[in-house]
């Protein structure tokens, strides 16, 4: 009786290992492609920023002040002429390059899986500062652009938007695709840090 015990017992211990780690080595989450993917979006986010912003200039009939209202001259607006939106498109064209850059290095990451955490460590320190640098140029780009949207009573500023309505589209625009970029940014850095927990677990 013995005898034909044991092999039995030897063969209930020798089953098929449990599913879920055959699912779970089948199927591993690529950060990679995601972060990848996140990047990408952001490049066309912070270019379309830029493009629409570059190509707002506008050219229109204002009086000159102390003459007759009869008497206009062709004035033009740009985003030259307001070193906020100058620091917008600089901010905006330096997160494109970047966002370019760091896609570029995260589909590596598969290849060199020796340097996945120092990468990811670097992806979540630069995503920070670029937050910092996306956030104050919309800031600073929608703040100009509300004077010339509503004006300013109290300094006797006036509004622009009513004569340059072509330009403000534009400026509106680029300052929404800005803010989605800021967005975009808050989202990798939270991915790159968590990437880099479950990395290092």
């Amino acid at each position: 009786m013995e005898s034909t015990d044991k092999p039995a017992a030897v063969a209930a211990t020798t089953t098929t290992p449990p599913s879920t780690t055959v699912a779970a080595s089948k199927c591993p989450f690529n950060y990679s492609a995601v972060d990848v993917g996140l990047r990408v979006v952001l490049f066309a986010a912070a270019v379309i920023a830029v493009v629409v912003m570059a190509t707002s200039k506008q050219t229109e009939m204002v009086p000159v002040p102390g003459l007759p209202t009869s008497v206009r001259v062709p004035y033009s607006a740009e985003f030259t002429d307001s070193p906020a939106f100058v620091y917008f498109m600089a901010a905006l064209s330096t997160t494109g390059l970047y966002s370019i850059i760091t896609a570029l290095a995260s589909t590596l990451l598969g290849r060199k899986p020796s340097y996945t955490n120092t990468i990811w460590l670097a992806f979540a320190l630069m995503d920070v500062v670029f937050v910092g640098i996306v956030a104050s140029a919309t800031g600073a780009a929608g703040g100009v652009a509300y004077i010339g949207l509503r004006g300013n009573s109290h300094v006797r500023w006036d509004k622009i938007c009513n004569v340059y309505d072509e330009f403000c589209r534009h400026v509106g625009t680029a300052i929404a695709f800005s803010l989605f970029a800021a967005i975009l940014l808050v989202f990798l850095t939270m991915f790159s840090t968590f990437a880099l927990y479950k990395k290092i677990r």
